[in-house]
């Protein structure tokens, strides 16, 4: 077994104001990525800029970053914080902001590379520290040395590395608390996913088995509300983050497996938002754990007080049907594009072609 994760981690209500001056310790001047205008509604944007302030560190702002963050966008936040002579980077927001923070923050240390040079995933100089504040719950990407980002090509690809820890990260619940129903389904069934691929992977060892059984069950009650089509409470928008933090903390081990990668073709080519995305594959992972017999499924979703059933009847009525469909051929034409994939390798009892094949077409042929 082996562990590590070298990220200082502060939850709570108020987190930001109550540990401004730990900012101090990265430098006197910052810039502040985030998306359009979740960070501003949210009032994460208005917390984090008092305490730069209160620290007497200067900022300036990049809110140039769409969802799937292109590597493009990331080099521009890049030679702005350069420019501006930034020590550190500040990322606000759900996943593709935190996670084209990390990006920015080598662009900046490197500002002679360009996309494709980023993309050799060699630099000389090591990234800027980055300060994370999530407000969703369901990246995970305040823990994961991970960063997901569109290529020139406009594929999903995964940075991977210890470069991609966070120095710093600021988990406030309240600040998911504007998130509208349709977001917060779809970033809570991507932390259900998480956990539920750490579970079901070969590399799974007993401190991310830990960490992914917690989250399954902290989860449940909060997603069986929003299935319900409620919003949550405030409570269980706290248990709710709480339990995107461990899905975090288990592909921090693990990594994903097929449903992640299989997911980024649906929002590459359907559109289709990254949680559900990857929602629409879990019930063929949690059948075909079942059915390899690698793993006691059963016996560990007892452990968090559900049963394979109960848990694919939850996911599908949290996860919009995709409105499209696919021919016999069409389908199978896909299957060459994840050929030798290591996460179909590493999910438990292997995922070859032939049943990759199958999947497609229970799901996407009608």
């Amino acid at each position: 077994m082996e562990f590590y994760l070298p990220v200082r981690l502060l939850t709570g209500r108020g987190v930001v104001a109550r540990n401004a001056e730990r900012l101090a310790a990265f430098g006197r001047r910052c810039l502040i990525v985030t998306g359009g205008s979740g960070a501003k509604r949210c009032g994460a944007l208005d917390d984090v800029i008092a305490a730069l302030s209160s620290q007497g560190i200067e900022y300036r702002i990049f809110d140039g970053v769409r969802p799937n963050p292109s590597v493009f966008s990331c080099v521009e936040g890049g030679r702005l914080a350069h420019e501006f002579g930034a020590a550190f980077i500040v990322g606000i927001g759900g996943g593709s902001a935190l996670d084209a923070a990390k990006l920015i923050a080598v662009s900046a240390a490197n500002p002679a590379l360009d996309a494709e040079g980023l993309y050799r995933k060699s630099w000389p100089n090591a990234p800027l520290p980055v300060v994370l504040v999530g407000t969703t719950a369901g990246t995970g990407s305040e823990v994961t040395p991970v960063a997901v980002i569109t290529d020139p090509s406009g594929r999903k690809n995964s940075f991977h590395g210890e470069d991609f820890y966070a120095a710093l990260s600021f988990g406030d619940p309240c600040y998911t608390e504007s998130l509208p129903l349709s977001v917060t389904a779809s970033t809570g069934v991507d932390a259900l996913a998480h956990c539920l691929e750490s579970l079901l992977s070969r590399t799974a060892t007993d401190v991310s088995r830990a960490f992914a059984l917690q989250g399954i069950a902290q989860l449940l009650a909060p997603l069986r509300t929003v299935a319900a089509g409620k919003l949550p409470s405030g409570a269980e928008r706290e248990i709710l983050y709480h339990g995107s933090i461990l899905g975090g903390m288990a592909i921090s081990v693990t990594g994903t497996v097929f449903p992640h990668k299989l997911g980024y073709w649906l929002t590459e080519e359907h559109g289709l938002p990254h949680g559900f995305a990857c929602a629409v594959f879990l019930p063929a992972l949690l059948r075909h754990a079942e059915a390899c017999g690698e793993t006691d499924l059963r016996a560990l979703l007892s452990r968090c007080g559900t049963d394979p059933e109960s848990l694919i009847a939850l996911i599908e009525a949290l996860t919009p049907k995709p409105d499209f469909s696919l021919t016999i051929s069409e389908a199978d034409a896909l299957v060459p594009r994840w050929e030798n994939n290591a996460a179909l390798s590493k999910t438990v009892g292997g995922v070859d072609a032939e049943e990759l094949r199958g999947i497609l077409r229970d799901l996407f042929v009608g």
